[in-house]
């Protein structure tokens, strides 16, 4: 009998809590979220049973010495999976878009406010609430949640908030998930039916010497001003130049499809880790969440309304919609501009316009990663 009673206490159900059970809901959301819907699977899929693995009781998964953690320690800990996918990213990127049209790196850069608003309001959250408090460091990580860019949220967190990882990574893909659903009524209530039919120029064409000049043009800026940067503008470049120099055909495919895949998979089961219920179910995380959306929100109408300035002083008409493109989810941000483009005009094609903001605010959501760990790191 007594041998019973251990088993019995050895079990799942016995060991279980209301916090395992409710984490174990929110990863099947995950789950339904990637595999019904659609929305960004690749990550969802391995981040959401990574935290149902993370919440089986007594398992010890998530721990130091279980297959979580190692995962967690080999790649996520020490910024090496962000960096690898930051890789595969430039590799399957195409700036011509941006190069057609340089105007557009200002959409992407004002895409970036929300990150800067959201840190202040992080600040304030925690001023204002007494079972909240956020450091310093800590809003950093939180804002940077409004590039809608999931491994430079990672990489970011991993150095200024390590013990919110979980919740940031979650909100973070959540919300690039979650961007057709987001961005269109935002899009909609600052823009007019007649700005929403605006037809643009087509793109003049790119030369391949600009294409493999700009990736190392823009690291050698990067290190000369934001050193801090390097690192996630050192591998998006390094894998943009495989690509673009058309002679290391064989490495630049491995980086767009071998090693990002891998990699993929690991940095979802790692994140999903810090799912646990033990680590995830704090008043912070509530916050976390809630200070994400509008840190997305915040990015994708500043991107709208510059486009809508810009048009004030600019001889060729832009369509304020590709300003919503400068989140750095690419490129389901420039389809969902484009979609939107289409149900007022259904002749218009924002596609490749919406590339441009929207590869700048990959570049863009980089620089201001660098810029938060150079002033808090």
């Amino acid at each position: 009998m007594e041998g019973f009673v251990r088993l019995w206490h050895d079990t799942g159900i016995a060991q279980a809590t209301w916090g395992h059970a409710l984490m174990a809901a929110v990863c099947f959301a995950l789950l339904w979220l990637a595999i019904k819907k659609g929305f960004e699977p690749l990550l969802l899929v391995p981040i959401g049973f990574g935290g149902l693995l993370a919440n089986v009781p007594g398992a010890g998964i998530s721990e130091p010495d279980g297959f979580l953690g190692i995962i967690y320690a080999a790649g996520v800990a020490n910024g090496l999976f962000p960096l690898l996918i930051f890789m595969g990213v430039g590799a399957l990127t195409d700036f011509g878009p941006l190069l057609a049209n340089p105007r557009t790196a200002l959409l992407g850069a004002a895409a970036q406010f929300g990150i800067f608003a959201t840190l202040i309001g992080a600040v304030a959250l925690s001023d204002m609430t007494p079972w909240i408090d956020f450091s310093m460091q800590d809003a950093g990580a939180i804002g940077i949640i409004g590039g809608a860019d999931g491994p430079t949220a990672i990489f970011l967190a991993t150095r200024l908030a390590p013990d919110l990882l979980g919740a940031i990574a979650v909100a973070a893909y959540s919300y690039m998930a979650l961007v057709p659903l987001i961005q269109p009524p935002i899009m909609r209530a600052l823009t007019t039916e007649d700005e929403r039919r605006i037809v643009m120029k087509q793109l003049r064409p790119v030369r391949r010497v600009e294409k493999i000049v700009f990736p190392l043009v823009v690291f050698v800026l990067c290190a000369l001003l934001l050193p801090s940067a390097t690192p996630l503008i050192g591998a998006l470049m390094f894998g943009n130049l495989l690509s673009e120099s058309g002679v290391v055909d064989r490495l630049a495919g491995a980086a767009k499809n071998e090693l990002i895949n891998i990699v993929t998979i690991l940095l979802g089961l790692a994140v999903g880790s810090k799912l646990s219920a033990e680590k995830f179910l704090h008043p912070e995380t509530l916050g976390i969440l809630a200070l994400g959306l509008v840190a997305f929100c915040i990015g994708t109408a500043a991107g709208v309304l510059l486009a809508k300035l810009m048009n004030l002083v600019s001889r060729d008409p832009i369509n304020p919609l590709i300003g919503a493109a400068g989140v750095s989810a690419v490129p389901m941000a420039a389809r969902v501009v484009n979609r939107v483009g289409q149900e007022a005009n259904p002749s218009n094609l924002l596609l490749m316009h919406a590339m441009g903001p929207n590869v700048a605010g990959v570049i863009g959501s980089a620089v201001a990663a660098g810029v938060l760990l150079a002033l808090l790191g």
